[in-house]
């Protein structure tokens, strides 16, 4: 290979060893946790008035999380590369499935950059509006000054994670201890008297839904299996004690919050945080919600433009993305893909159309949770004397179990939003012809 060949260039550097188990579980949890559980408890209160069925859908969602996590985590250490789900997805399903995988997480990731963003904006216009005179303007600065922060390497952007994702844990500490200091109410004794509008079964179904998204996220480690030290322990170490501690978390505000109002205060509020932050607070209960929403935001937008760029260059290695996308700075980061996530991301807060483009690319996250689990079973067969560090526990029933979860929610997500779920497929089948584009261009 000659010294000019851009192949060889690409590779003069790779990623660094240097993560360990307290980033991933930084950026488990701030992955995870963002604005979904302030806003998703109305939703849940108004699908489910009772105190019972309430806290079990926060419960249930939690084990779901958890089963993932234990079939992921052993695909995580088998197959120990940055890049996500697409990763081993191309590894036991071949190069469309993983395709489909690589390109819908990378740009659902670059949307979700943009909203969080545009959602950082909307706060800071809030808190400050003599200052903030557009939202986009913020929203392109902040993504503009953590793509800088990760441009100095890799130590730098985690130290980013872990020091919001600590301060997202002490607001969110803070918040509850707040709750239960100054609640009056036993959360017990707080139920909504009126019937709900549909049937007990239609209703959790719909409530797990809203859980679940709001539980997304847990799979956040796995972009940087082999920058991992010890994978094979730190890995599982990472999921499991992310995952948990969200549950722990979610499972403590919500209890946190009905020691404050009475459920059926809180049911079909899109803000439910703020009717408790002002019973709280008083006239100063929604400048408190503003900043424990901004410090939230803060650690879940760093995740994502730390796990953007590691999926397409998983794929470029491949020869599914273009090759240039490989290179990767001294810091150990990715620095053209970074260039290329964020300049998407970018893209997308212009556009004003980041809601519409997430709301189609949702149809495929439970697919790629899917197709993961899939993976895990042909893998099992396939290559039955693999070293694994870690094996699901449970297996095959465990693994099973998400698989069928996953497409039940599918099934629901595709029957309660069929005009999203036919322009996903427009798009699944759009990808075909560019599938193979990209195979001859690379060939």
């Amino acid at each position: 290979m000659s010294a000019a060949d851009p192949v060889s260039h690409a590779h003069a550097r790779r990623l660094l060893t240097v993560l360990g188990v307290g980033f991933g579980l930084a950026v488990t949890v701030g992955n995870i946790i963002g604005a979904g559980i302030l806003r998703t408890p109305g939703e849940i209160a108004g699908h489910l008035p009772q105190f019972a069925p309430f806290i079990a859908v926060w419960i249930i969602g939690g084990l779901y999380a958890l089963l993932g996590a234990n079939s992921l985590a052993e695909l995580g250490t088998i197959v120990p590369k940055s890049g996500g789900q697409y990763v081993f997805v191309r590894r036991a399903l071949g190069d469309y499935p993983a395709f489909i995988v690589g390109w819908s997480d990378w740009i659902s990731t670059c949307g979700t950059t943009a909203f969080v963003a545009i959602v950082i904006g909307e706060h800071a216009r809030d808190l400050f509006p003599r200052l903030v005179t557009s939202i986009g303007i913020v929203a392109l600065i902040v993504i503009g000054a953590l793509t800088i922060v990760q441009w100095f390497g890799v130590k730098w952007g985690s130290g980013a994670q872990n020091v919001t994702s600590v301060l997202k844990a002490l607001a969110f500490l803070i918040l509850i201890a707040a709750c239960f200091r100054f609640g009056a109410r036993n959360p017990m004794m707080t139920s909504f008297e009126t019937e709900p509008e549909t049937s007990m079964l239609l209703a959790f179904v719909l409530a797990l839904q809203a859980v679940i998204y709001t539980y997304d996220g847990w799979t956040a480690v796995i972009y940087f299996s082999e920058e991992v030290k010890n994978p094979g322990k730190n890995i599982p170490r990472s999921m499991f004690g992310g995952v948990i501690s969200v549950i722990v978390i979610y499972l403590l505000v919500n209890i946190a919050f009905l020691s404050v109002v009475p459920l059926g205060s809180l049911a079909g509020e899109k803000r439910p945080a703020g009717v408790v932050a002002r019973h709280l607070f008083g006239p100063y209960g929604d400048n408190v919600l503003l900043w424990i929403t901004l410090v939230a935001l803060l650690s879940a937008l760093n995740s994502n433009v730390l796990m953007a760029p590691r999926v397409i260059l998983a794929m470029g290695r491949d020869r599914l993305f273009w090759r240039g996308a490989t290179e990767v700075n001294r810091g150990g980061t990715p620095d053209v893909a970074l260039l290329i996530s964020s300049a998407l991301a970018v893209a997308f807060v212009m556009s004003g159309r980041v809601e519409s483009i997430l709301a189609v690319l949702a149809f495929f996250f439970v697919v790629n949770y899917s197709l993961s689990f899939v993976s895990l079973f042909v893998l099992r067969r396939r290559e039955p004397d693999i070293e694994r560090p870690f094996r699901a526990w449970g297996h095959p029933f465990t693994t099973g179990l998400a698989l069928l979860a996953s497409v039940a929610f599918l099934i629901g997500a595709i029957l309660s939003d069929t005009r999203m779920s036919i322009y996903a497929l427009v798009i699944l089948g759009a990808s075909v012809p560019i599938y193979f584009l990209m195979k001859l261009r690379t060939t």
